[in-house]
């Protein structure tokens, strides 16, 4: 599937073949490496060159120049979705749940793209926060976008939105969950909007109006020691 893609070209006639750096690059990863200097310790395992019939192995220095040739547009659009598509047209599961999420991750130093925002475990430190769906069913990442670190938890949800859509040819979602940084006025228009109606739920954010309304419940349905639940409708002000 790798050699269908439409892989940035080298630029050199000594470079490295593009199938080579990606499939290397995996099996290393599978062997245990987490940063590029571990890349090393596959260039030496004779067994893995054997195995794949590569006549030479490159350093990571290597796989770092090759992998700085993708572009946003590259790892998007071009690659990673033809990826996710042909993965998961693959996978045997239908009428799925579909679940996005953000994540706040500090970054030391001077990353690409980090910037101050919301940061609850390191205040005032640069971060990226990026953008990721799951489904739920096989507990895979169906799609992943880096944000900078001042983003909104809801920006360009739509988009990203649309995109995933786009991975599951043939196939349906039955439920898509949201966690309370998507709860929004433009969220809900979007949703209830659609041409193809998704059945959705939103955590609501912990608004003071909101746990007023959970104390005035009386009728509450125990589960287990600690856990017990209670429905209500509530109107939002907006």
């Amino acid at each position: 599937m790798i050699e269908t893609l439409p892989l940035p070209a080298q630029g050199s006639n000594r470079g490295y073949n593009p199938v080579q750096l990606i499939t290397q690059f995996i099996a290393s990863l599978w062997c245990g490496a987490n940063r590029y200097s571990h890349l090393d310790i596959s260039r030496f395992d004779t067994t893995l060159q054997t195995l794949f019939s590569w006549k030479r192995m490159p350093e990571h220095k290597a796989f770092k120049r090759y992998f700085e040739k993708f572009t946003p547009y590259d790892s998007h659009t071009r690659v990673f979705g033809e990826i996710y598509k042909w993965f998961l047209s693959n996978m045997a599961f239908d009428n799925f749940t579909l679940d996005i999420d953000s994540s706040v991750i500090t970054r030391y130093g001077n990353q690409e793209a980090s910037s101050k925002g919301y940061n609850p475990k390191k205040p005032g430190r640069k971060s990226h926060h990026p953008l990721i769906a799951f489904v739920a069913n096989i507990e895979m990442v169906a799609n992943f976008w880096l944000r900078s670190g001042d983003s909104h938890s809801a920006n360009n949800f739509q988009a990203f939105l649309e995109e995933t859509l786009g991975y599951f040819p043939g196939k349906r979602i039955g439920l898509l969950r949201l966690d309370s940084g998507f709860y929004s006025q433009e969220t809900l228009d979007y949703l209830d909007g659609k041409e193809q109606k998704i059945q959705y739920i939103i955590a609501v954010p912990m608004y003071y109006s909101v746990q007023r309304s959970i104390v005035s419940v009386k009728n509450w349905l125990r589960l287990d020691a600690g856990i017990e639940i209670c429905e209500f409708s509530f109107q939002a002000q907006d």
